[in-house]
């Protein structure tokens, strides 16, 4: 059986502890906040000690911006961030999920005042991490199912 190997980036930014399968949900964070013009790499379900299956993603000549940090936390909370410059790496974080998500996911209640055009941002209270679990700050409607709520 022949290897197939995914070659190393120079510069840019790997995405790694992606829980199996989530990885479209980050590649669509990435995409969806500018035009890319690098290469994207997405491994799927690559065999993980920690967490059985586990998704990456590499990110070539880009590194993340904090807001996109913050909606890659609600879909992957024990992602790892490694800056990739030269060919090392230069720094590796985890992304941290703030106590209180603003403007990066909707109410799931359409009688929301922050659905309404109203000159505010969604705002919610994390409740839990694990099971990721938030509550509206205006309605008190809590979300479970958040990755279909982020903007």
């Amino acid at each position: 059986m022949r290897e197939l190997k995914v070659k190393p980036i120079q510069n840019g930014t790997v995405i790694d502890h992606i829980p199996g399968g989530a990885a479209m949900h980050v590649f669509n964070i990435i995409t969806s906040s500018e035009d890319i013009d690098s290469t994207i790499s997405i491994l799927m379900r690559v065999p993980s000690k920690a967490a059985g299956k586990k998704d990456i993603v590499k990110l070539e000549n880009k590194e993340m911006k904090a807001r996109e940090l913050n909606r890659i936390a609600l879909i992957a909370p024990n992602a790892t961030i490694n800056i990739i410059k030269n060919g090392e790496v230069k720094k590796k974080f985890q992304v941290e999920l703030p106590d209180v998500v603003r403007g990066i996911v909707k109410c799931a209640n359409p009688g929301c005042i922050s659905n309404k055009n109203e000159p505010i941002d969604p705002e919610f209270k994390v409740l839990s991490k694990d099971p990721l679990r938030l509550r509206c700050m205006y309605c008190e409607r809590e979300l479970d199912d958040v990755k279909k709520y982020i903007v």
